[in-house]
């Protein structure tokens, strides 16, 4: 559960001047009033926080400078690349473009509950190919049969609204999409959710589902020294509650201060990037509960996930995608279980191995950006950051390709 957030943080790169901060920490230590350090006295005191210049690999340089806006293919001009609706996230395809078919997309474990963040480019890319997707986010629980239940209604909520009304913005009506087919992709545990939709009902469920680094370990091998972490945060929440308290009391400019503090400043307060970072920090507390109270395992047990997937699973087409450098990939063992089953109502299962490790599908759009001198350093930088995204590229082709098979 924890392995993909761990990864996507790990991939996450800073460059900073290390002496800088350790002169200038960004935190003072001659606090005269050490209890109220949010207070707004403190926070609008330029002499107290003092924040060393970052370069982050997704979108981010130097303070002020983050980029929570896409490049949106519907307008000249920049835009949100999706639409709120529910409890859900719509991404159409280019204006006056028909749509092929609904993709139904669930994330990985933490951050599949902001996939505008972090799935962005490769959803993009797959709006650019013609679908309409409907990203259901999600929370991180141990309880993936209830989980499971909660992505199943929260999508046909929001896909009912859609059928109901259409997109007039994307200048889509109804009867543009109620004869579409529906399709899923799934990554990492949300593959598993995927999985656990096509065997836990038997109607409303996709025509076909691409499962994309399937990993369903048992939480102690997922996550080393788990049981550990739990009575570590027991010990933990007491502290954590406060803190967490007065940043969900924050609001306005005090909120967008806070965010500052952590190098994420909002331009213009954007609202939709509060919704995003709320929605990944809602999730602390409930899993910090959790453990704290002993929990440790998953539920259906992975060994019982499998076994459901023998007996039951019932979508008729399926993909299974695996990269080449993941190391905490299960594909070949959900293979094991699914082919026999599906293959019995006369379906099929392929898959396929692609470069990346298990990040890729969360890889964003490089934007290198070379200084005054154009340097060997730059050159390697985009090189390097080019060749990622590309696995991405692959990736977004490989689903398309295999979709429009399906579709002839």
């Amino acid at each position: 559960m924890a392995s993909t957030c761990a990864s996507y943080i790990a991939s996450t790169t800073f460059t900073c001047n290390l002496h800088q901060i350790k002169h200038n920490p960004f935190i003072p230590y001659n606090l005269s009033d050490p209890f109220h350090l949010f207070s707004s006295t403190n926070l609008n005191n330029p002499k107290l926080f003092k924040f060393p210049k970052m370069t982050l690999s997704n979108d981010y340089v130097g303070i002020g400078s983050f980029n929570s806006t896409r490049t949106n293919y519907n307008a000249s001009t920049s835009a949100k690349f999706y639409k709120r609706m529910d409890s859900c996230l719509v991404i159409p395809p280019p204006k006056g473009t028909k749509p092929k078919a609904i993709i139904k997309f669930v994330g990985g474990a933490f951050i599949g509950a902001v996939p505008e963040v972090s799935y962005s480019y490769l959803l993009e890319n797959l709006g650019r190919e013609g679908y309409l997707i409907i990203c259901v986010p999600y929370n991180v629980t141990f309880d993936h049969a209830q989980v499971t239940r909660q992505v199943f209604e929260r999508f046909h909520a929001c896909f009912d609204s859609v059928l109901a009304s259409g997109l007039p913005d994307a200048g889509l009506s109804a009867a543009d999409i109620v004869d579409l087919p529906l399709y899923s992709v799934g990554h990492s545990n949300g593959a598993l959710i995927q999985a656990l939709v096509g065997s836990y009902f038997c109607e409303k469920i996709p025509k076909a589902n691409v499962i994309i680094s399937y990993n369903n370990r048992p939480a102690s091998e997922a996550v080393p020294y788990f049981e550990q972490l739990g009575l570590l945060v027991g010990q933990m929440v007491p502290v954590i509650s406060p803190v967490y308290s007065m940043a969900q009391s924050a609001s306005g400019d005090a909120l967008k201060v806070l965010l500052d503090s952590a190098g994420t400043i909002i331009p213009d307060y954007d609202p939709e990037t509060v919704v995003s970072l709320t929605k990944f920090a809602d999730q602390l507390p409930s899993v910090f509960g959790e453990l704290a109270q002993g929990v440790s395992e998953f539920k259906p047990t992975p060994s019982e996930n499998l076994e459901c997937f023998k007996n039951a699973y019932n979508v008729k087409r399926t993909l299974l995608v695996k990269f080449d450098l993941d190391t905490i990939d299960e594909t070949d063992r959900l293979e094991e279980k699914l082919k026999p089953r599906v293959e019995s109502f006369g379906g099929k299962v392929e898959k396929i191995a692609l470069t990346g490790n298990h990040i890729t599908p969360c890889i964003q759009e490089p934007k290198w950006r070379v200084g005054a001198v154009y340097t060997p350093a730059d050159a390697i930088a985009q090189a390097v950051k080019t060749l990622s995204s590309n696995d991405t590229k692959g990736l977004c082709t490989t689903i398309v390709n295999w979709f429009s098979r399906l579709e002839e």
